[in-house]
């Protein structure tokens, strides 16, 4: 009878320690990467904890490696790159809840606005925006991170 009592504690035990490991991977962080673009060096360009994705700060840096001189164009592009971690992270705009948004003029919120609102629909995320005085590249006027959830 002992034998039978102690082999379904193993058992039970060898299950729970199974479960924890599985829920222990599960909730592991994943660098998220789009296709194309080499990793950071100092920071990701999304990083997945379980169902949510944070995206790093995308300013509108293109493939050419400037900034446009049009500031909506700027403003697409930057919401191109957020697009391009957001896809490699098996998420779209649709997953997004929440958008902090820095501007080095306030004075473009509007101009800003207008290009936003053609990407973001109902239920609209959260969003936070700022003025500060400069950002860490130069030529940007703006920088946008979002976070998504599934």
């Amino acid at each position: 009878m002992t034998r039978i009592r102690l082999g379904w504690k193993l058992l039970i035990s060898a299950v729970a320690l199974a479960a924890l490991v599985y829920a222990a991977g599960q909730s592991k962080m994943k660098v998220i990467t789009p296709a194309g673009k080499q990793p950071g060096k100092v920071f990701s360009a999304g990083l997945r904890y379980g169902d949510t994705l944070y995206v790093s700060g995308q300013i509108g840096v293109g493939k050419d490696g400037k900034v446009p001189a049009n500031f909506e164009d700027e403003i697409r592009q930057c919401f191109t790159n957020i697009h391009d971690v957001l896809q490699a992270g098996g998420m779209d705009y649709s997953d997004v809840v929440s958008v902090q948004v820095y501007l080095t003029d306030m004075d473009l919120f509007q101009r800003f606005n207008a290009v936003y609102t053609q990407f973001f629909h109902e239920p609209l995320p959260t969003r936070t925006a700022v003025g500060v005085v400069r950002l860490a590249a130069a030529a940007a006027h703006a920088e946008i991170t979002v976070t998504a959830r599934k």
